[in-house]
């Protein structure tokens, strides 16, 4: 493991902060307006689900090369570039006509989206000292949780306001701070900048990482992803609860669905505070897995709720769980992958993520056509539940054979390493 031993850039990670805020209000804009279209157009769960793939497979099937991007290529170069085309691709979104043209357009905005999301991770660990990253982490997760928040919410007044033009020409703008973040950020990684930090002993060396000789790793994001993939389906499930079954607006749609992202928010700092304190990282692993587990327990007491405004709090608690998972992920990563290798590492990890999502997304729009959402609702907390039980076992087998290992300290490292700046 490797860090810099420089002091912490919080002028970068405030850049960061912002910019993934802005881009990530944008993708959720751009995603809740072209959902909300779909189903006010009467289309079924298996338009939403195809829309989802469409969003989701680039993010799946570029992670290989958008990893080595982020590790090998100028992360100022790639900012830019990617921000200037998303920005444009939505604003031809928002004077799309044609459904299939859409679905292109989603699949484009996704393949920018799969190269800025490692690179973004991959730049925060190098921008702070081991000790500030807990710190760092939550307030990279609460820019994209508060984008997140922002997006559904402001999707849903202003569809019902102006119709779908108006919020994806808001959300085109969003992404122009991807733009401003490339030129602004001084800590830069990949082409010229890339360094070639000192490896922990015991530590794959960065050249020769791969995530399958790491069998903590490995076991955990098998576990994220199964336990993902089996209640994936509530993304798809989840608008036609709200709506049809519950006889929601648009409104009430959005502040539902922001409720779980406003406590994905809180989560990632209250368990900032705490994973600093967890030294091994088989326990990490393991409380990670303890936290999906409830929020899949959420959404099983979801199904039960008689109006929309009592899932709120439901949501909230899971949300909680969720920004906890996440920091414990981001953490677990940094502290075992290579400077070098983050990039990729932070790509394969969400490229599992999303591509058990998918199939998530597909079972979900399956089932609508079969089933009643509420029902629906409950399967997915149940699978999810069911999921964590099988997947706890061999994740605390591998957990167990974790050698205790002290507390991380900055390593002799090149001048610069981790953060080349221009």
């Amino acid at each position: 493991m490797s860090f810099t031993p420089a002091p912490s850039r919080w002028s970068d990670v405030w850049l960061v902060t912002a910019s993934r805020g802005l881009s990530s209000c944008g993708d959720f804009l751009a995603a809740s307006t072209l959902t909300l279209a779909l189903q006010s157009a009467g289309a079924g769960g298996l338009a939403v689900s195809g829309l989802l793939l469409a969003a989701t497979l680039p993010l799946v099937v570029l992670a290989p090369l958008t990893g080595r991007l982020a590790d090998r290529v100028d992360s100022r170069l790639l900012l830019v570039v990617a921000g200037l085309a998303q920005t444009g691709i939505c604003l031809t979104l928002a004077y799309a006509g044609s459904p299939a043209l859409v679905i292109v357009l989603v699949a484009l905005l996704a393949v920018g989206l799969a190269v800025t999301q490692p690179v973004l991770a991959a730049l925060v660990p190098a921008m702070v000292r081991p000790v500030d990253l807990p710190r760092a982490s939550a307030l990279h997760q609460s820019a994209g949780t508060l984008g997140a928040l922002a997006g559904p919410a402001l999707a849903g007044l202003l569809v019902g306001g102006f119709g779908t033009r108006v919020p994806l020409l808001i959300g085109g703008v969003g992404y122009l701070g991807l733009v401003a973040a490339g030129l602004l950020i001084r800590t830069r990684r990949g082409g010229r900048g890339r360094a070639e930090p000192a490896v922990a002993g015991g530590t794959t060396a960065p050249a020769g990482w791969r995530l399958r000789r790491d069998p903590l790793l490995l076991a955990t994001v098998v576990s994220v992803a199964g336990v993902v993939g089996t209640v994936g389906s509530i993304n798809v499930v989840e608008v036609f609860f709200v709506r049809e079954t519950l006889h929601s607006s648009t409104t009430v749609y959005g502040l539902v669905t922001g409720a779980w992202t406003l406590g994905v928010l809180a989560g990632g700092w209250i368990f900032a505070r705490f994973v600093a304190r967890i030294r091994r990282d088989g326990s990490l692993a393991r409380t990670g897995l303890v936290l999906l587990g409830g929020c899949c327990l959420m959404v099983l007491l979801s199904a039960a709720v008689p109006s929309a405004p009592l899932i709120v709090p439901i949501w909230l608690v899971g949300g909680i769980l969720n920004g906890g998972n996440n920091v414990l992920g981001t953490v677990l990563l940094a502290r075992r992958v290579p400077e070098v290798a983050r990039g990729r590492a932070f790509a394969v990890y969400g490229g599992a993520v999303q591509g058990a999502a998918m199939v998530g997304y597909l079972v979900g729009g399956l089932l609508l056509e079969l089933a009643e959402p509420r029902p629906l609702v409950a399967l997915a907390g149940v699978a999810g539940l069911l999921a964590v039980g099988a997947l706890a076992v061999p994740l605390n087998r591998v957990a167990r054979s974790e050698r205790p290992e002290p507390a991380p300290t900055p390593e002799p490292v090149p001048a610069g390493a981790g953060l080349a700046t221009r």
